[in-house]
């Protein structure tokens, strides 16, 4: 991603820049959704990350907040922490390289300027699901669509989109929500918030539909899932309900 054609940068160059320094309280908020991820159960190893994104005057694309490799997400400490530029991948601060996966999430952070949070989990119950012969998660509840506000777009096994982050502009455009079959998935937000309760309604639907399938399994009935119509209508109204705006009474 680096378009001079005088200098080609490299990912985890130390590139150290004395305007980029570290603001306490994105550290702080990065470390308290990393372990909020953590306690819910959804971390395996040191697998899976998180990335902030910063506004920066020096940095059109503004700067992001990464763990390095190494550490997990449960464990991960606020001194752990490093930032890097968002087209290259050079560390700004801090002195560890970051996963294969920050590509992935810098590309998102790149092609989606409204997105300022990602979060990537190698989730079980979702790819034991999409292991035993499922293509797509069905919506049961009435939170879902209002959260996620756009279809998820699933990858079969064979893209790798960490490894190759080429396809990631075909198609991120148009979702917050990767599904990487074998692999886990990807959630977007506006805000961390917004990329962690977007992650706990995905994790919940996945859960449901397991849920779901066993009693219809087992008594011989039809799952009622919320129709393509109904989820396009929750899609386009997410912020109303998600986040009403306060109205002014007169007087």
């Amino acid at each position: 991603m680096d378009g001079s054609p005088n200098r080609t940068f490299q990912v985890n160059e130390l590139a150290h820049d004395p305007t980029v320094t570290f603001d306490p309280k994105v550290a702080k908020d990065y470390v308290t959704y990393a372990h909020r991820i953590a306690a819910r159960g959804l971390v395996n190893s040191s697998v899976g990350g998180m990335v902030i994104r910063v506004a920066h005057p020096n940095h059109a694309d503004g700067v992001c907040y990464a763990k390095p490799q190494g550490v997990s997400l449960e464990e991960v400490e606020e001194g752990d922490l490093v930032i890097t530029d968002i087209p290259y991948g050079r560390i700004l601060a801090g002195d560890r390289a970051t996963t294969v996966g920050h590509q992935m999430n810098r590309e998102i952070l790149r092609l989606r300027p409204d997105v300022n949070a990602v979060i990537h989990l190698h989730h079980d119950e979702m790819i034991a699901f999409m292991a035993a012969g499922y293509e797509t998660i069905r919506s049961f509840s009435l939170t879902y669509g209002y959260l996620m506000q756009k279809p998820a777009h699933y990858l079969p096994a064979s893209i790798n989109v960490e490894e190759d982050v080429g396809p990631i502009k075909t198609f991120i455009q148009d979702t917050n929500c990767i599904i990487m079959k074998r692999h886990g998935f990807t959630v977007l937000g506006r805000t961390v918030s917004e990329a962690y309760h977007r992650t706990c309604v995905l994790v919940s639907e996945i859960k449901r539909n397991i849920i779901v399938e066993q009693l219809c399994a087992a008594n011989g009935r039809t799952p009622e899932y919320i129709t393509d119509e109904e989820l396009a209508h929750m899609y386009s109204h997410g912020d109303a309900v998600m986040y009403p705006k306060l109205v002014k009474t007169a007087g």
